[in-house]
């Protein structure tokens, strides 16, 4: 008998750590991942791109991959920013923007004056303490504090090395503050779920494969997915032993993933 997640009719794949490793505003394709697109393509096998990439806008974020050799359309990309807009418009927010200039497309014509919530993106150098102690200000002041955040991550893996994520931040501002985040992005229940529909799949027919055993592969498992765990991006030795479950299966990378499953199709 097959494995349970070789019977799946679609993949939701991670993009930083899966697809390719970043550096900056550019980076390196992982070796093997641009046959493995091919491959989806060539076998018409459905797919969305789920990331919790908050650095740049979905539209420069296709464009960077394409000179990878990542032929993508940036309406395949599932990313944190536009559940954001959805959640501030739905309840007439007015965020403080944290995050970097190059991801401020995604949140055009929102209203910024007089903040009543923070929304906290990946924003690296401008995760300064005055910029920090601004948001932390905001949200002391308010009566009933909204802080929305782009992920929960740890840490990503860069070519140059790890580096802190958006969770880290998140927390000590959670900490100061004495409130609870609101995560928009992996692992989310209902991040997973936009990516579901615009897959149209059920989630027992889907695939999630990422290199991160919490937010990528619990995360998935947890709405009824399989999870794969791919040894690439930020993976460490014995990942798979450390998350709520075991993944449903732990490759190599994704290349090794698609060939597997398209033989056993």
């Amino acid at each position: 008998m097959p494995e349970r997640w070789l019977e799946a009719k679609g993949f939701l794949l991670d993009m930083t750590g899966v697809l390719y490793d970043s550096y900056g505003l550019t980076g390196t394709a992982i070796p093997g991942s641009c046959e493995a697109l091919q491959l989806l393509r060539q076998h018409h096998v459905p797919f969305r791109f789920v990331t919790n990439e908050s650095t740049s806008d979905r539209q420069f974020l296709a464009m960077v991959l394409s000179t990878l050799g990542l032929q993508i359309d940036a309406q395949e990309i599932i990313a944190p920013a536009p559940q954001v807009v959805k959640i501030v418009r739905e309840r007439g927010l007015r965020p403080f923007l944290l995050v970097k200039d190059t991801v401020l497309q995604e949140f055009a014509g929102l209203k910024t004056t007089n903040p009543n919530c923070v929304v906290l993106g990946d924003a690296q150098d401008d995760f300064s303490y005055e910029n920090v102690n601004r948001a932390f200000s905001i949200l002391m002041n308010l009566p009933k504090p909204v802080l929305l955040s782009m992920g929960c991550g740890r840490y990503y893996k860069e070519t140059d090395g790890l580096k802190m994520d958006v969770g880290a931040y998140c927390k000590a501002l959670e900490y100061a503050c004495g409130i609870q985040a609101e995560c928009c992005g992996k692992p989310d229940p209902r991040f997973f779920q936009m990516a579901l529909d615009s897959l149209g799949l059920e989630a027992d027919a889907v695939v999630m494969v990422g290199d991160d055993v919490r937010n990528d592969v619990n995360g998935a498992q947890r709405v009824g997915m399989r999870g794969v765990l791919v040894k690439t991006g930020k993976y460490r030795t014995g990942d798979e032993e450390h998350g709520e479950r075991r993944p449903d299966a732990v490759m190599e990378n994704l290349l090794e993933v698609v060939r597997m499953y398209l033989h056993s199709t």
